[in-house]
């Protein structure tokens, strides 16, 4: 047997075979068959007046039979619901007097103040001078924020002789900030018979940081006085201070049993430098003028004093 009609017979199923493939439904695949190229179907451009087809869909063909679009059924959101969530449901009101009132009730007076009972006790100056002369003052209080006993008394000693001391008892009450109303006794002595007043006046601090002290004075058979102190504090550092000083005396009338004349009596002037170790504990060197007025003047003259009196002083300042 010849091999040809052999070879013929295989080409014959190799075509049949490939016949049938081709006919084969292309369905399952999810592709239909793309068109051809617009270039191959229609060789002749177009004229130039005529509207230019629209470019074919690269996915037109896709026929996407086996994708799933089930998540492509999204229900549609309602922005309101959010704008409202952002919102808040109740404005708050805008508050009343009435609000205010209820949550926080007006203070009464001093309401806000300390009840505790304090102690200070200030000794301003404890001090010589150049000659043989001596002097002290000491302020104290007992008491809370509004309501103190006051002690206030100053001396003067020279050559071992008392020339005067003073000594003040007060009630004081506050009765705006920074300032005091006193009302007490005093009692004077030294440099002749003693005397005896009643006392009222204010004491604070101005708003200059100045420390005032004015106080009037009713006494026996009549008399009047008068005295005013003031005093401010120069920092120099915050070791270092510098204070100034100032006191004026004034009385009724004439008291020559005690060398005071009526009218404006004495004035003293002074400034102390002092140096805080602590704020307890303060030594200092200073300077202070004293000078007499009127009566007051003739009355030292006739007993051999000077109506001017210059003196260099050193002390200490102490607090408790």
């Amino acid at each position: 047997m010849s091999a040809r009609p052999v070879f013929a017979a295989l080409i014959a199923v190799s075509l049949a075979a490939r016949a049938q493939h081709a006919g084969h439904d292309m369905s399952q695949m999810g592709h239909a068959m793309q068109p051809p190229p617009a270039e191959a179907t229609n060789a002749k451009a177009p004229p130039a007046s005529a509207t230019p087809a629209p470019s074919p869909d690269p996915h037109a063909a896709h026929t996407m039979q086996g994708m799933d679009h089930s998540m492509h059924d999204m229900p549609t959101m309602d922005m309101s619901q959010t704008k409202e969530q952002a919102a808040p449901y109740t404005p708050v009101p805008v508050p009343t007097d009435a609000d205010r009132a209820a949550a926080f009730a007006p203070l009464t007076p001093h309401a806000m103040h300390d009840r505790e009972v304090h102690l200070f006790t200030r000794v301003d100056r404890l001090e010589v001078d150049d000659g043989e002369g001596a002097a002290t003052e000491i302020t104290a209080w007992l008491g809370g924020d509004v309501n103190r006993a006051w002690l206030r008394a100053k001396g003067r000693t020279d050559a071992g002789r008392l020339e005067h001391a003073s000594v003040e008892l007060l009630y004081g009450r506050l009765v705006a900030p920074w300032w005091d109303v006193v009302a007490g006794v005093r009692h004077d002595t030294g440099g002749g018979p003693s005397r005896n007043w009643a006392a009222i006046g204010v004491q604070g601090v101005t708003p200059y940081k100045i420390e005032l002290r004015a106080t009037g004075y009713v006494g026996d058979s009549g008399r009047t006085a008068a005295r005013v102190e003031a005093e401010y504090d120069t920092l120099l550092t915050n070791r270092w201070i510098l204070q100034w000083r100032a006191e004026a005396d004034a009385y009724g009338r004439d008291d020559p049993a005690r060398g005071l004349g009526s009218g404006l009596s004495s004035f003293e002037a002074g400034a102390r430098l002092r140096y805080e170790i602590t704020r307890e504990f303060a030594p200092y060197l200073g300077v202070e003028v004293e000078h007499a007025y009127g009566d007051t003047a003739t009355f030292r003259r006739a007993h051999d004093e000077d109506a001017h009196d210059t003196r260099i002083v050193a002390g200490l300042r102490l607090v408790f």
